[in-house]
């Protein structure tokens, strides 16, 4: 059968009439949601109201992926319900989210992959200042890199969590691949920017090929790219789209240490939202050290209750030397949960000072769960 193209093109033509009115109907009611919120919130106190629903946000992916017919990749697909959901976002409120900049860092990326292109973004130069962008309340919500699956813990996030007052709202995971890039060749490179997580991930490529040029650590990876930009013998690691970005040819692809090499991302607000059917929660206490077994004691506590822990870290307390801040993530409950609650009571027996740092859904991708 002959394709007639003209008449292939009325029916793109159509079908493109039919989308613009099916998204504006759609916008509509998502205006609604947003005015029916702003009707339970008591007129007399500062309107606090959240936009950015991550448990809804989830059960929409999983949804386009599950109705997909195809031709459209699942990938693809969820790309354009990104969109929607950002412009939706946007209609309802102001949002302004804050990330380690400049643009073109890996904290941007992940920034961009969970809110979309129509909300506001606020660079700012460390974790630290993300932190306090979203205490202050000149931003809604902040993304800040929690761990690295070559490096593992990102430790000025691990210290600002001790005393900040901020929450855990939302996680996500970002495929990190790192390039070399410069305005010079490979054998003429004198210094090389990067994070020092970033050069963590890249030791193999370095001791290989650049053995004894001075790496000079910074707070971002585009950061980096801006600093190599300016060097006639420098160069940065850092991300693809900082070559474009910032004026720089690429010498060497991928050169991370592991092909499947992940960082995981918080994004961080006053509150975390509702229970969904498959949440983590991220626990912080002390422990008298003096007393043998209890951090044992407190960890038991989470096996009586059949809790799996995911994850733990230590950080000093700063309170005085020798004494730690401890971090559990727990799978499989919420922080409001009335199991979460008994977990609470009970670690208050052996523990002092829990906090509950965060409670968000479960977005680990398929391939990174076990």
């Amino acid at each position: 059968m002959s394709l007639n193209l003209d008449s292939l093109r009325k029916q793109i033509d159509s079908l493109d009439h039919k989308l613009i009115t099916l998204l504006n109907e759609r916008a509509q009611v998502s205006l609604d949601i947003g005015a029916a919120k702003r009707q339970a919130v008591d007129p007399q106190e500062e309107d606090n109201t959240h936009v950015y629903i991550p448990g809804r946000e989830k059960q929409v992916f999983e949804k386009v992926t599950r109705l997909n017919p195809g031709p459209l990749a699942n990938e693809n697909l969820c790309a354009i319900y990104r969109e929607i959901m950002s412009a939706s976002i946007a209609l309802q409120k102001d949002v302004m989210v804050a990330y380690l900049g400049p643009v073109g860092s890996f904290s941007h990326d992940a920034s961009m992959k969970r809110f979309g292109d129509s909300v506001q973004y606020a660079s700012q130069g460390t974790i630290a200042d993300v932190f306090e962008a979203v205490e202050r309340g000149s931003c809604q919500y902040g993304v800040v890199p929690f761990e690295n699956s070559i490096a593992g813990s990102v430790v000025p996030t691990l210290d600002k969590f001790i005393k900040s007052k901020v929450k855990i709202r939302a996680e996500t995971y970002l495929p990190v691949h790192h390039y070399l890039l410069s305005k010079t060749t490979t054998e003429s490179i004198r210094r090389i920017y990067s994070h020092p997580v970033a050069l963590a991930q890249c030791q193999t490529f370095l001791n290989a090929n650049l053995k004894g040029i001075e790496l000079v650590p910074c707070a971002s990876t585009s950061e980096a790219a801006q600093l190599a930009s300016k060097e006639k013998h420098a160069a940065a690691i850092c991300n693809r789209v900082c070559a474009d970005i910032y004026g720089l040819d690429i010498l060497h692809a991928d050169i991370e240490d592991m092909q499947d090499n992940t960082t995981r991302f918080f994004i961080i607000s006053d509150a975390w939202d509702a229970p969904t059917a498959s949440d983590k929660t991220l626990l912080m206490f002390t422990v008298d050290h003096r007393l043998p077994g209890a951090l044992c004691d407190g960890l038991k506590v989470f096996k009586d209750h059949s809790i799996n822990l995911t994850k733990i870290d230590s950080r000093p307390s700063l309170l005085k030397p020798w004494h730690y801040v401890f971090f559990v993530e727990c799978a499989g409950v919420h922080g409001d949960s009335e199991a979460m609650s008994t977990v609470i009571e009970d670690l208050g027996k052996f523990c002092l000072d829990v906090k509950i740092v965060g409670t968000y859904p479960d977005q680990r991708p398929q391939d990174l769960r076990y």
